[in-house]
Order: C-alpha cells, then sequence, then structure tokens
C-alpha cells in the first residue's frame, strides 16, 4: 500500500483558492499512456532567439514523445539542414538536439540563422518555434581622442557614452580609475542611454578620469571608453586668468552663472512619443538643467499612476510601471521646477502587444466516429493573424480530409476514423511576434484504464478538503463513479465534487470520512475501478503559546510551546528566531516544552517562533522578545552661549536599550572647591536634548548627564570641559546668626559659615556687628575672616543685643543681613520663690503652689521651677528608709504644679526653686505634709498546708504595702465539685494581727478555691487566690487495700517494679560513664515533690502521661480566670490504688501539694490535678 499525504494547508484570503488553483492543473486533456499510440509531442526546445556564447559548443535543444518513437530533422534558414553532410554537426540519440561543435574548428557565425526542428511518426509530425541562432558580440569602442572639457562654475554637461552596440546590449555604469564607482544625486545620474547629466557642475566636479564602462554578461566581458578630464573653474580663478592675459588698459571681468530656471536636457522639446510591448516594464526619463538644482515630478493626465506597479529610479528623473498593459497606455507628464520655474514635458506612451493566447489548442484523443474541435484563440495589438499547419504542412496544401473543416480560429472534426489522426499547428502573428502550438489528434478505440496505483492511502487532517486521485483513461473518454465502502451507492455532488480528470474532492473531511473509496472508470468498450483509502487525523494545536516578553538585559526568559497533536503523528518541534535558526550559542536550551535564554543580551530581541511540523500539518506560534537595560550614557556633551551667570548644554542621548529614556538628570563639579564631589543641577524631560543652566559665581563648573527611563538610570556620562565663572560679591548672607553668652560677662555670635560654592569670589570674610537693643548706643562692627563664630567681652550680665553678620569679598559686601536678637552670658537666680503651699488631693496626689519670682532677679533665660520633694518618715512608722529625693520641673513662669505618685499614709518634705541657663537659684524654705491612708497592697504570700480529711490551714504574709492601718483580712472561698463548677461563696473575716487560720468541717476529697485580701479603714485591697483539695476518707482506702491484695495485682506491680529497677541500673551505668542523670539536681532545684517517670530513649526523668488522654502532668494547677475547672484535671489519687489516706510525701516527709501564693493575674502553668500520684511514688510505696 502506498502512502499519499494532502498538501499542507496554506493560508489565503480567499477561501478556496489554493484548491481551485491545484486542481486547475489537473483538469487537462487526458495524456494519452505511452504504449499506446500516439502522435509525436514537443517537449523541449530551445528559445525562439537563441544567443550564443562563440566560446563554447552551440546546442539547439528539440526533444520529443510519440509512439512510435518519433524521428527527428531540421530546417535551416527555410531549407532542408541535412546534418549528415556536416562533420561538425551532430544529433544525439535518440533525440532532435543539434550539438555543434566549434570548439574545435569553426566559428559561431557559420552557424548563425532560423532553425526548426521537426519531430515525425506514422501519427504525424510536430515542429518546434523558428529559433533564431545569433552568437553573443561585446565589441570595443572605437578610438577617438576626447578633448578636456572646461565650465565656469553652475553650467551644465552631458558626458557621452556611446557604447558599442553589442548583442545583448550592455549595461552602462560610470567609474573612475580605481575602478569606484561615481557619485550620483539629484545634480548628477546617469540616463538611460548611458550618458551622464549634470544639471549644473560644480568645482569638486573637477577630476580627469570620468570613465564609462559597459558590461556584456553574456561573454563576462567589460568594455572602458577612455577617460574624459572635466575642469570646473570658479569666477575668481578666471578673472585672476583673464587679468593675466590683459595689458593694464584693457577690463574685463567674468560674471558668476547666474540662477536660472529648469530646462530640459532630455528629452529635447515639449512632447514626444514613447512605444512598449505589453508584459514589459515602461520606462519614462526626464531630466533637466538649472539653477539651483531641479527636482522631477510625474503625473497621468486624465488618469493615476498603478499603485502597485509604479516605482521611480534615478532621483525621480525615471518612471517605471512594471506589466505594463494596454490600459496603460497615454500622457505621462513630467515636470521639472526650482525656486526660478518649472518646465513640463508630455510623453504620449502607446502599449503595443505581441501575440498572446487566450485559448491554445489541446491534444484531442477521440474513438472512430465520434465528433472534436480545435480552438486557437489570441490576442494581441494590432490583432493577429491565425494560420493552421496539419503536420507541418500549410492546411491549403496538406491532403485533404473528409472529417476536417476548418472555420477561422477553429477546426470541426465529425466522424473521425484512424486516418484522420495527425498533429496541427496553429500559428498566430503579428508584427510583434508569433505563437506557435502544437496539438494532435489521436483516434484511438481503448477500453478504460485506471492509471493512479492501487491501494494508496491517502492522510487528510479533519476539518481539511481531501482530494482522491483517479486519473483514467480510455477511448471514448469514460465516465467516473465513486463508491465508498463495499456495499454503498454512487457518491454524488450534493456532498463531493466529482471533477473532469476522475478527482473526488471532499470539501471539509471528517472522522467519519475516514474508510475505503472505489473509482471506477466505464466506456463502451469496457470497464476498470481501483480502491484507495482515506485516514483522518486530529489536526496539530499549539495549546499553549509563547507570550510577548520584556526582560531586563542580562537576565533569563523563558518561552513555553504545547503542542496537542493526532497520537499517530510524530511532531517535530522547532524554534525559530526572525524566521531563522537559533543561533549556535550555549545561552539557548530547548527542554521539552520551552525554550530558554539565559544572560539575555540586546541581540537576543525580536520574533521567536514555536514551529510544530507532521507529515499533515504544520503550526507555528509567535512572541516577540524585548531586551531592556538602563540607557546607555549621553554623550558629546558641549557648552555653548557662555554667559556669566548661565550656560546651555548639549548632549546625544545614549540608546535607549527598548525603554523610551524619560528624563535627563544633570550634575556638576566644582572642581575649585569640592573637587571630586558631584551635586545635583537640573532635570529635564527625556525628549530634550539641551539645558539652559543658571550657574553661580567664581565656580570652576564640570557637567555630566544620566538618562533615565522605567528600568533604572544610566552610568553618568563623560565629564564636560570646564568652565570658570566669574567672581562676583556674595549674593547671600550666612545662616543661623545666634547671639548667646558662655559667660556671665560675653557675648558668643555665631553663625553658619558660607562653602566656597556660596563665597562667589576669593577672600571671604564677615563684618559682625551688635548693639544693646533698648539702649542708644551705636553699632559696633568688626571684620573676622572665613570662621564661625566672635566673642564680644565685657557685657552686663543678661542684656539684649541686636545682632547682624555680613558677607564680603574681594569683589564687595552681600546685601543687608538681616538683624537678629540675643542675650549676653546668664547667671545663676538670686531669689527663691516664696509663699510655698502644699494641698494634698488623695492619698497618691497633691498640689504644690508658690508665687513667682522678680524676673530681674532671674538674671537669664526663666526656664521653669523645680520641685524637690521626699518622704520623711511612714506614719506607721515600720518602714525607715534612706531618704530618696526626687524632682519635678515644671516649665515656663508656672506659679502651681501636681505632684503624682506619693505613698499613700506617708510624711513628706518640699521645697521649690527657680531655674535659668545657668542653673538653679536658692531654695525655698521646706514645707512638709501627710497623705492620707489608702487600700493595701495584696497580702505578700498565701499557703494552705496539713490538708486532712476536713479541714485546711492558710498561712499568710502581710502586705508589703499596707497604705494604712490593717483593721482585718478577709478569707471568701468555695467548692469546686466534678464537673468543675463553682459552688457557694462562703465570706470570712479574720482580725489583722493573724497570719494562719484553719478551716474546719470541709467536705472530704474536695477541691476549695480561696480569695484572700486585706483592709484598712479605706477600703479592701488586692486579692490573691490559691486552691487546694482535702483527704480521702478511710472506707475508700480500706476498699483500695483489698484490691492491692489480690494476686493479679500484686503480680503486676511486681513485674513493673523489676522493670524499674533495670532501668534504674542501667541509667546508673550510664551515670557512672558520664551520661546525664538529673533527678535529684531536678527534685532540689524545683523542690518538686513528684518523682517524674524516666525517659526511655536518654535516661533522664520526663513527664509522666495518663495512658488514657496522653496529656502531661504538671505541677502548680491553677484555675482559669473564668472560674471554672478543666476536665482535662485527673480524678484519680493515692487511695485509689489502696495506699493509704495521707496523700503523697516529699522525701522529708511533707506534703506534695505545696503554693507558691501566686496572684490570681498570674497565668496558669497547666490544667493537671495537683494530687495526680506517680508511677513511681505509687511503686515506692508498694514495695
Amino acid at each position: 500500500m502506498q502512502l499519499k499525504i494532502m498538501p499542507k494547508k496554506k493560508h489565503f484570503s480567499a477561501g478556496r483558492v489554493p484548491l481551485i488553483l491545484f486542481l486547475c492543473q489537473m483538469i487537462r486533456a487526458l495524456d494519452v499512456p505511452l504504449d499506446l499510440v500516439q502522435p509525436p509531442t514537443i517537449t523541449q526546445q530551445s528559445p525562439k532567439d537563441y544567443i550564443i556564447d562563440p566560446r563554447e559548443n552551440i546546442v539547439i535543444q528539440c526533444e520529443a514523445k510519440g509512439k512510435p518513437p518519433p524521428s527527428f530533422s531540421w530546417t535551416r534558414n527555410g531549407t532542408h539542414f541535412d546534418i549528415d553532410k556536416d562533420p561538425l554537426v551532430t544529433m544525439k540519440p535518440g533525440s532532435g538536439t543539434l550539438v555543434i561543435n566549434i570548439m574545435s574548428e569553426g566559428k559561431a557565425e557559420t552557424y548563425e540563422g532560423v532553425y526548426q526542428c521537426t519531430a515525425r511518426n506514422e501519427r504525424g509530425a510536430a515542429i518546434s518555434n523558428n529559433i533564431v541562432v545569433r552568437p553573443s558580440r561585446s565589441p570595443l569602442w572605437t578610438k577617438e581622442r576626447l578633448e578636456p572639457i572646461t565650465l565656469r562654475n553652475g553650467q551644465s554637461l552631458v558626458l557621452p557614452c556611446r557604447p558599442p552596440i553589442g548583442l545583448p546590449p550592455a549595461i552602462i555604469f560610470w567609474m573612475d580609475n580605481s575602478f569606484q564607482r561615481l557619485p550620483q544625486s539629484e545634480r548628477v545620474s546617469q540616463g538611460l542611454n548611458g550618458d551622464l547629466y549634470f544639471s549644473n557642475v560644480l568645482p569638486e566636479d573637477t577630476r580627469e578620469d570620468y570613465i564609462c564602462y559597459a558590461r556584456f554578461n553574456h561573454t563576462q566581458t567589460i568594455q572602458q571608453k577612455q577617460p574624459i578630464s572635466l575642469k570646473v573653474i570658479s569666477v575668481d580663478e578666471l578673472n585672476d586668468t583673464i587679468a593675466a592675459n590683459l595689458n593694464d588698459t584693457e577690463f574685463y571681468g567674468a560674471k558668476p552663472s547666474k540662477e536660472r530656471p529648469p530646462t530640459f536636457l532630455t528629452p529635447e522639446g515639449n512632447e514626444s512619443l514613447k512605444e512598449e510591448l505589453r508584459g514589459n516594464v515602461l520606462s519614462l526619463e526626464c531630466i533637466a538643467e538649472g539653477l539651483p538644482t531641479p527636482i522631477i515630478y510625474w503625473i497621468k493626465e486624465d488618469g493615476t499612476l498603478p499603485v502597485n506597479r509604479t516605482f521611480y529610479q534615478n532621483f525621480k528623473k525615471t518612471l517605471q510601471i512594471t506589466q505594463v498593459s494596454e490600459a496603460d497606455s497615454g500622457n505621462y507628464q513630467c515636470i521639472a521646477k526650482n525656486t526660478l520655474g518649472a518646465v513640463h514635458h508630455t510623453i504620449s506612451v502607446t502599449v503595443k502587444a505581441a501575440p498572446y493566447w487566450i485559448s491554445a489548442p489541446q491534444n484531442l484523443v477521440l474513438s472512430p466516429g465520434e465528433n472534436g474541435t480545435l480552438i486557437c484563440r489570441a490576442n494581441g495589438n494590432p490583432k493577429p493573424r491565425i494560420g493552421w499547419l496539419t503536420n507541418g504542412v500549410p492546411v491549403e496544401i496538406a491532403p485533404d480530409d473528409p472529417s476536417r473543416k476548418i472555420d477561422g480560429d477553429t477546426i470541426i472534426f465529425s466522424n473521425v476514423q484512424e486516418r484522420s489522426s495527425a498533429v496541427y499547428q496553429c500559428n498566430a502573428s503579428n508584427e510583434y511576434g508569433y505563437l506557435l502550438a502544437n496539438a494532435f489528434v489521436n483516434v484511438l478505440a481503448e477500453p478504460p484504464r485506471i492509471l493512479t496505483s492501487a491501494n494508496i492511502l491517502y492522510q487528510v487532517i479533519a476539518n481539511r478538503p481531501a482530494l482522491l486521485d483517479c486519473a483514467f483513461f480510455g477511448s471514448p473518454l469514460p465516465t467516473i463513479e465513486w463508491f465508498k465502502g463495499t456495499k454503498g451507492s454512487a457518491l454524488h455532488e450534493d456532498i463531493y465534487v466529482l471533477h473532469d480528470n476522475g478527482t473526488l474532492e471532499i470539501p471539509v473531511a471528517q472522522k467519519d470520512s475516514t474508510g475505503t473509496y472505489t473509482c471506477v472508470a466505464r466506456n463502451k468498450l469496457g470497464m476498470a475501478k481501483n480502491e484507495v483509502h482515506l485516514e483522518i487525523k486530529d489536526p496539530t494545536r499549539i495549546i499553549k503559546q509563547p507570550e510577548y516578553a520584556v526582560v531586563q538585559r542580562g537576565s533569563k526568559v523563558s518561552f513555553e510551546c504545547k503542542v496537542k497533536h493526532d497520537n499517530t503523528l510524530i511532531p517535530t518541534i522547532m524554534w525559530l528566531k526572525d524566521n531563522g535558526e537559533l543561533p549556535n550559542d550555549e545561552r539557548f536550551s530547548v527542554d521539552k516544552d520551552h525554550l530558554v535564554v539565559t544572560d539575555v543580551s540586546d541581540d537576543d530581541g525580536g520574533v521567536y517562533t514555536c514551529a510544530a511540523n507532521t507529515t499533515l500539518d504544520s503550526v507555528s506560534a509567535s512572541a516577540v522578545l524585548r531586551v531592556v537595560d538602563v540607557p546607555n550614557p549621553p554623550f558629546d556633551l558641549e557648552l555653548t552661549n557662555q554667559l556669566d551667570k548661565s550656560v546651555q548644554l548639549t548632549w546625544t542621548p545614549g540608546d535607549d536599550n527598548n525603554s523610551p529614556i524619560t528624563k535627563f538628570i544633570i550634575e556638576y563639579e566644582d572642581a575649585m572647591h569640592e573637587a571630586g564631589i558631584w551635586h545635583h543641577q537640573a532635570e529635564v524631560s527625556g525628549t530634550q536634548t539641551t539645558a539652559q543652566l543658571t550657574l553661580s559665581p567664581y565656580v570652576n563648573y564640570s557637567f555630566r548627564v544620566m538618562a533615565e527611563n522605567s528600568i533604572g538610570r544610566s552610568v553618568p556620562s563623560e565629564a564636560s570641559e570646564q568652565y570658570l565663572t566669574k567672581a562676583a560679591e556674595p549674593d547671600q548672607n550666612p545662616m543661623t546668626v545666634e547671639g548667646l553668652g558662655t559667660e556671665p560677662d560675653n557675648l558668643v555670635i555665631t553663625w553658619k559659615p558660607l562653602n566656597g560654592f556660596e563665597s562667589n569670589g576669593p577672600g571671604l570674610q564677615y563684618k559682625v556687628s551688635w548693639r544693646q537693643k533698648d539702649g542708644d548706643d551705636e553699632w559696633t562692627s568688626v571684620v573676622v575672616a572665613n570662621v564661625s563664630k566672635y566673642i564680644v567681652s565685657g557685657t552686663p550680665t543678661f542684656v539684649p543685643y541686636l545682632i547682624k553678620v555680613q558677607a564680603l569679598n574681594d569683589v564687595g559686601f552681600a546685601p543687608e543681613p538681616a538683624e537678629v536678637m540675643g542675650h549676653s552670658g546668664e547667671d545663676l537666680p538670686m531669689v527663691a520663690p516664696g509663699n510655698v503651699r502644699v494641698n494634698v488631693v488623695n492619698s497618691t496626689l497633691a498640689e504644690v503652689h508658690w508665687d513667682p519670682v522678680p524676673l530681674k532677679s532671674v538674671r537669664g533665660h526663666l526656664q521653669g521651677y523645680r520641685i524637690y520633694y521626699w518622704k520623711a518618715q511612714s506614719s506607721s512608722k515600720r518602714n525607715r528608709r534612706h531618704i530618696e529625693k526626687k524632682i519635678l520641673t515644671f516649665q515656663g513662669n508656672k506659679t502651681h504644679g501636681m505632684l503624682p505618685g506619693l505613698q499613700p499614709y506617708s510624711h513628706y518634705v518640699l521645697n521649690v526653686r527657680v531655674v535659668n541657663g545657668k542653673g538653679e537659684g536658692p531654695a525655698s524654705t521646706d514645707r512638709g505634709f501627710h497623705t492620707p491612708e489608702g487600700v493595701p497592697s495584696a497580702p505578700s504570700s498565701l499557703k494552705i498546708v496539713n490538708p486532712t480529711l476536713d479541714s485546711l490551714t492558710l498561712e499568710w504574709d502581710p502586705p508589703s504595702h499596707p497604705n494604712g492601718v490593717l483593721t482585718e483580712y478577709t478569707l471568701r472561698y468555695q467548692p469546686i465539685n466534678s464537673t468543675h463548677e463553682l459552688g457557694p461563696l462562703v465570706d470570712l473575716k479574720i482580725p489583722a494581727n493573724k497570719t494562719r487560720w484553719t478551716l474546719n468541717h470541709l467536705n472530704f476529697s474536695t477541691r476549695y478555691k480561696f480569695y484572700f485580701y486585706a483592709q484598712t479603714s479605706v477600703g479592701s485591697g488586692s486579692q490573691i487566690t490559691e486552691e487546694a483539695i482535702t483527704t480521702v476518707d478511710e472506707a475508700m482506702a480500706s476498699r483500695q487495700v483489698d484490691i492491692a491484695t489480690q494476686g493479679w495485682f500484686i503480680g503486676l506491680m511486681c513485674a513493673v517494679a523489676l522493670l524499674i529497677l533495670i532501668l534504674l541500673i542501667v541509667c546508673f551505668i550510664r551515670r557512672n560513664k558520664g551520661g546525664k542523670y538529673p533527678v535529684k539536681e531536678k527534685e532540689d532545684a524545683h523542690a518538686d515533690p513528684e518523682i517524674q517517670p524516666m525517659k526511655e530513649d536518654d535516661g533522664t526523668f520526663g513527664e509522666y502521661s495518663d495512658a488514657e488522654d496522653h496529656k502531661p502532668l504538671k505541677k502548680g494547677s491553677r484555675t482559669p480566670s473564668d472560674r471554672t475547672v478543666k476536665k482535662e484535671d485527673s480524678d484519680d489519687s493515692l487511695v485509689d490504688y489502696g495506699e493509704g489516706v495521707n496523700g503523697q510525701f516529699n522525701e522529708d516527709g511533707s506534703f506534695i501539694g505545696q503554693y507558691s501564693g501566686k496572684k490570681e493575674k498570674e497565668p496558669a502553668e497547666g490544667n493537671e490535678s495537683s494530687e495526680a500520684p506517680s508511677p513511681v511514688n505509687a511503686m515506692n510505696s508498694f514495695v
């Protein structure tokens, strides 16, 4: 089975254009199989105008086919050419091609002429075109003497070429002695005839080697004309030459060439004619002279120039229209224009046409008794003449055939017989050429035969046309039918297209089009059939296309291209860049569905295409990669318009690296004052390349420019040339002028000096002036060097002064400075505040009042008043401490202040002092006051000790800050049941002198929560909370003992004890070897009565986890602040294991449920029960 693949789909704007073109090639007269008798057919021949190379053998082609094979003969110049008589001429075997051996001897000119080939067999004779054989020629220029040309500047000139007439015509160009083409322009150009035209000459046109060259491509030779010398003389040179040849009495002067309007150098006159043949290139030329140089324009009268076929050459001096037709006939006008006028020339164009085919005759295959026609239609201008020949003989003198009738351009055949077979020639000619076509009439009686190979497999992409071939032959012409499958009916044209050449077209092939198709050919002599097979494949699709990417230079980019295809087709994925292969660079890597480019450079930008090809189709998708980066730095910095206080800076932008420049940043360097330091000068938009810069005097400027785009900022450009501005007086005075004395008898004047850039000139100094503000003194001034302060001595204490500091340099003074007020030095205040009064607001806050001191006694800037206060002794006389004074400062001229944070029930002492910039004045008389009682702090600790079946004992320490006289303690407690609910609250008042209290008549094995706080006469203080549990009763303990006496329980405990003993031995061994065994250290450090179980991994002791809920037991359980107890607390106790009713004890016999007395606000450490027994303790009790 052969495989035939449908052509890959090409995209056209019209829907079925490619299919129509394809079928037009197939729908033609049937070819007769070569095993059947048929007249000759010319298959190959030399061109009508055959120019040969005289240095090589002459080969005149003539090939033909036919059955029986045809014989060949030739005519030369209309008479029989007997090749046997010429030893240099041979005919190729089985062919009519002539080979003339002129390389050994003979000349090509001897065989110049018109040749025609005839191919003949028993069924007829076919003839070739008239082949005109001419040898190519490349003659030399005739010898001539060329005089030097001398012209005045501005004159017009034509340098003639006049090349020798060669075959084919030469290609003309002008060069110099160095074989360099002479430059051409609107002023100087070469015409179609090869001449060199100057609209006006200039002195630079002077040279001695204007050489016209003629290149003959057929013989690969170049001929050279003698050099032409041209000298263009300017008016001054011409006047000097004239003056040298005249005596003193004569006067003569050459005038320069005047400007002049255009005139045409070619063509001449106002009108001309042009004739061109259809299909050629129409070339119209207008070259004008004038000063200034004219410009050429073209228009077509009563029409427009064809858009897609019009081209301009030679600086618009030549108009070309390709594929010219009769519609291009008309008047064309060229206009030459300069500033002084215009001139026009009209060219009348006539388009003639050599004969061209409308319908060339086609071969006829007829069966005996059939009818047929040969049609020969051609057109041209003028209308061509149609002539018929039969077997190379004009039909008028050919043997008569009763089945043939000639009607102008048509031959009608009726009731043909075998003797009617012949070859007919149609000749269409006019004065511009001829057409010759051979068409045979072959009378045969043949049953149908299928020429297409059997069992061809066609593979087609779904939704595309499928074309199933069925090339056939038969005489009479068979009818064609197509069937699908083995039992299907004939296919009709409602879904399918049946073409005359037998091809079946399925316009849109679908999956159900797959199958076997049978082509059946029938005529009256028989029937033939052929089977072909069709498979429909899924189209190849790109389901993930590469996407447009913008990346910065040096980074990495990845393009993705995922392809879906038919499972039976293997696609080839290829990546292209700009429709070419990827660069051979290791930075480009293709991995499955991705193309990755690393270290991207500028050259990597472009269009990347993913092309997926199978044997049936191809798809592609493209994406653009734009490589961006910060701009390249500007260059060619130039300073212009240099003035005293401004300059214009111009630069050329660097490459923007595919991201538009948004702005330029200009910086300057002051090489005189701050060499190497660059300062910001200005910014301009990215479209500007100049900036007008404002300058300061006496600065040695250099500038540099940076470009910025969306990616970032370029490196700076090279620095510009330096520009030193002239010196000038300072245009500003020092800033931050202050006057402040450091001693009671001085005034220190300080300021921020001008920098070198601000000095505006050499010799920078400062004129410092001062006088008392409130006096009538004159200004005192002193000029100092470039410093930042000046000290005035001998001033009165704290007197206001007016101060000013003025800059000056060698050129002059700065503008008059502003006056600033300052003060001479301060001294300590002399007077203490009087009438100090204290008002106690509450137990922690007091208000202090005082009378202000006289401002004159302050002797400085009043900064405020300062209160010193301290606690003398506690009213309870129980806490005597070292006296620590506290200080509060009140800004400004205040006469009262608040003392917060006082200790209740305390005695305080205070005094007040005035403060200025120098320091504090004397203290006022001490004033004492008492603070009233307050509420106490929480008790320092609370512990529950000695729990019994129905009692708990509480021990506590008094509050660290009683804040008064304690009147009593309040104890509040409530039980917590097994569901973690709080029971009724019980209040109990305890005398203030107690630090221990026992609660009796409590419930056994019950958790209680306690709230404990102290009170003074003012109120209750903060509370401390704690929890504890009473012990279990003896009855429950006895039941546990009964369980413990059971044999199974004793065995289990023995096994556990044995395992623990082994673990202890192992741990002891490991400890002796350096391992860690920190049980004792943990017990000592944490005073934890619970012995924690040993971890199996490292031999140390960890926390015990209950077997049911796997929650670790932690010490010091606390109830959450919402007064609920979490259910995770264990309800187990040692009593449950039959180990008595006294709970757990430490090694020293103390109860393990000790309480730290933590306040309720402290975070709980866990919700586990504090009384849950450790397995190790249980085992110790059991053993």
